[in-house]
């Protein structure tokens, strides 16, 4: 059977959707066709996010990302290419399960905005009470 050319994953988080796909390569990752650094701003915290599914199964330097994202903001289409290309090492060889698992890499965080209520200003936040 033929090799893949490339392996796929969905991550997802709060309302942000990430289709990753990983090609064999020196360890580039492309976001919505620009850089990481260019995409998501010049925070080290971005870039060392992104590559903790390959430090968590030593893949370090070994495929291309490409990732097209839309939907939430900054913080939460970062995790949702970071579950993305955990899911796709998944594809590549679902002997990474362990590695992954115990990183909490493949855990959808179900954290959401909450809906605003009737009756109140927010989510939570009620009117001010007056007693007279």
């Amino acid at each position: 059977m033929a090799e893949k050319t490339y392996y796929q994953g969905t991550g997802r988080r709060k309302t942000a959707v990430a289709r990753v796909r990983l090609y064999r390569g020196n360890g580039e990752i492309v976001v919505n066709g620009k850089s990481v650094s260019a995409y998501f701003g010049h925070r080290a915290l971005f870039v060392s996010e992104l590559a903790r599914p390959f430090e968590a199964t030593g893949q370090v330097g070994s495929f291309n990302v490409m990732a097209k994202v839309f939907g939430g903001g900054v913080s939460g289409q970062c995790s949702a290419v970071r579950h993305g290309i955990a899911r796709a090492l998944l594809d590549l060889d679902v002997a990474m399960r362990p590695a992954l698992k115990s990183a909490g890499l493949l855990t959808r965080d179900p954290r959401m905005k909450e809906r605003k209520k009737v009756g109140l200003k927010r989510a939570r936040k009620r009117p001010q009470y007056t007693k007279r």
